[in-house]
């Protein structure tokens, strides 16, 4: 049987290379002229090139069709979110949420009240939301580590404890939290709710880190929480904790490509044209190996990411291929930053160019999402048990 090998679908090319040409000729050039540490476009760039997706119509293009979205699946998402977050500030707001933005994934699986609440509202004005998992007491075991409590009054939930390391929650209007409802239960005594930011007894502070996006340490004192808020039935929560951050690894491994794609493209141009002792730095063979030594590892962590989201969209188990995206896409990206930076020397830390800042952002992203020794352990566990086929 003959089998020529795999292409994008010709309309998934198109949408690639349309959201390419926004994100560099909309977007770059807007960053010029930005703060380096900016988080946020202006409301009204934000609005304009927000209008200018709806139109072309690549408005929320992962959610539903159903509420708004696009449909598209994982894997296209994982295509799309490569050119998404191609620039400055890419690696923690693709292209600044002008395609949109999206809840939770497993917030789809809410009432209908839930859904007209939070979910259709959210996708449809752009609104950002978070998810609170990770507790002082860690955060790569959620079966063990969260503490946090919440226990029922008649037709509320009274939460108290903290959350911390929460992406997105300084932003947000509202997100979904996991709480131990049922401290005898281990595994199933975890539920998950919708939460507001404004409800009474919850305080939110940043946490400032290396890089200028903060998360944020939630504390909840005796906040009641509707029972209609809860999202699926009471003792699902660790469950669906886990289904939302398995699939959050591909679009974040597909943002690590996007970045690292983007510092190699600077490196390769400031090589060709920077000369040192009368020849180019292109011409040096440290410097060739670099960069060969980028495109390899770029090129290997896509279609390890790629075959991850191929298996959700066929329905398939994907936790093994997560672990592998999130650890060697994070890793890829410290890598090839690194080069670029070396590459370009004392411009490499200069604050006009973002090498500097996806330095200090590469290295978050080997523990945000699950550390790299946490995936290793999840990966070996999986072969030693065989889990997997080679």
């Amino acid at each position: 049987m003959d089998f020529p090998g795999y292409q994008l679908p010709e309309a998934l090319r198109l949408l690639q290379q349309t959201v390419r040409r926004i994100v560099q000729e909309e977007i770059v050039p807007l960053e010029r002229e930005m703060d380096p540490e900016a988080i946020d476009l202006d409301p009204d760039h934000w609005h304009r090139l927000a209008a200018m997706t709806r139109a072309a119509g690549l408005w929320a293009p992962a959610a539903p069709k159903e509420y708004g979205g696009g449909g598209l699946g994982m894997f296209a998402y994982t295509v799309l979110m490569e050119e998404m977050a191609q620039h400055r500030n890419g690696l923690y707001n693709p292209a600044y949420g002008i395609f949109g933005r999206y809840p939770p994934n497993v917030c789809y699986e809410g009432t209908p009240e839930q859904i007209e609440k939070y979910v259709i509202p959210t996708i449809r004005e752009g609104k950002r939301v978070f998810f609170a998992v990770s507790e002082p007491s860690g955060g790569s075991d959620p079966a063990g580590a969260i503490q946090a409590r919440a226990v029922r009054d008649g037709d509320h939930w009274i939460l108290n404890g903290t959350k911390t390391w929460i992406s997105g929650a300084l932003q947000a209007e509202w997100g979904i939290v996991f709480v131990r409802t049922d401290p005898t239960k281990g595994r199933q005594g975890v539920s998950c709710f919708f939460v507001e930011r404004d409800t009474p007894g919850l305080s939110v502070r940043p946490i400032p880190v290396i890089r200028p996006y903060y998360p944020a340490e939630l504390v909840f004192q005796d906040c009641v929480v509707p029972h209609r808020n809860l999202l699926g039935k009471e003792g699902e929560g660790l469950e669906m904790a886990l289904r939302l951050l398995t699939k959050n690894r591909f679009p974040y491994a597909a943002a690590n490509i996007g970045v690292a794609v983007a510092a190699l493209r600077m490196a390769i141009a400031y090589a060709k044209q920077r000369v040192t002792f009368g020849q180019p730095l292109s011409s040096r063979q440290a410097i060739q190996w670099m960069l060969a030594d980028s495109e390899v590892e770029i090129r290997a962590a896509r279609w390890l990411t790629w075959e991850g989201a191929w298996k959700v969209d066929r329905g398939e188990e994907h936790r093994h291929e997560a672990s592998i995206a999130k650890l060697y896409s994070s890793e890829v990206l410290g890598r090839v930053v690194d080069r670029a930076v070396q590459i370009h020397g004392g411009y490499g830390v200069a604050k006009e160019l973002p090498l500097e800042r996806w330095y200090r952002e590469a290295r978050v992203r080997r523990i945000g999402e699950g550390p790299s020794e946490v995936q290793r352990m999840v990966i070996a566990r999986n072969l030693l048990r065989d889990r997997v086929s080679l």
